[in-house]
């Protein structure tokens, strides 16, 4: 039976996938700063040199990941925007952006906490990562907004910044305690907190939290 060979242009394709995906497990754990090039090869197996084939250097393979992780994030959200009433919706956004961002640790902060490389594209890029993220959730707090009924002296903006800022702190402080968060609790917490909702009753996913 004859084997049909891939075209270069796949292998080429694949192989950059495979580099982007071994330095996104790095880079979520050392950061920009803690892994260098031959980090990579090295985890890779293979030589500087070959690393280079493929790509100009760190920065561009970290651009790379970035926006692969930015992906990733994305869908989560958008995941929660699919459950049927608002109140389910920005718990689950909640706890799936906690999840998201213990798991991914150091290219999370990158984006949600700006901690990124002095490289100015960088810088720049992940400003515009930033904003995306901001635009996603934005629609989820008005809607929490209109349905609470709450003052229109709300700046439904300055709320999702609040809203944001919340869990960017809170995956900050867990990272660098390196404590496991129980993102389902934490997520009524929030919504309390923003949205006045009534501590000692049953939220959106059934737990009875006490005040």
């Amino acid at each position: 039976m004859r084997t049909i060979e891939k075209p270069q242009e796949n292998i080429i394709q694949d192989t950059k996938k495979y580099i982007i995906s071994t330095a996104r497990s790095l880079f979520s754990e050392y950061s920009y700063l803690g892994v260098s090039m031959n980090d990579i090869a090295k985890k890779l197996n293979i030589t500087k040199a070959a690393l280079y084939y493929h790509f100009t250097g760190k920065a561009e393979i970290y651009t790379e990941v970035l926006n692969e992780v930015f992906d990733s994030l994305s869908l989560s959200i958008s995941e929660a925007l699919n459950e049927k009433t608002v109140d389910k919706k920005l718990h689950k956004l909640i706890k799936n952006y906690l999840d998201f961002g213990l798991k991914e640790k150091n290219l999370v902060k990158a984006i949600m906490l700006k901690l990124s490389p002095a490289d100015p594209r960088i810088k720049k890029h992940i400003t515009q990562l930033r904003e995306q993220v901001v635009d996603l959730i934005q629609p989820v707090i008005e809607e929490m907004s209109t349905n609470k009924k709450l003052t229109r002296k709300i700046n439904n903006k300055l709320l999702t910044s609040l809203f944001t800022g919340m869990m960017d702190g809170l995956i900050l402080e867990y990272s660098f305690l390196n404590k496991k968060i129980k993102s389902d609790e934490i997520a009524d917490q929030i919504i309390a907190v923003l949205f006045q909702v009534p501590l000692n009753i049953k939220l959106s996913n059934g737990i009875k939290v006490e005040d």
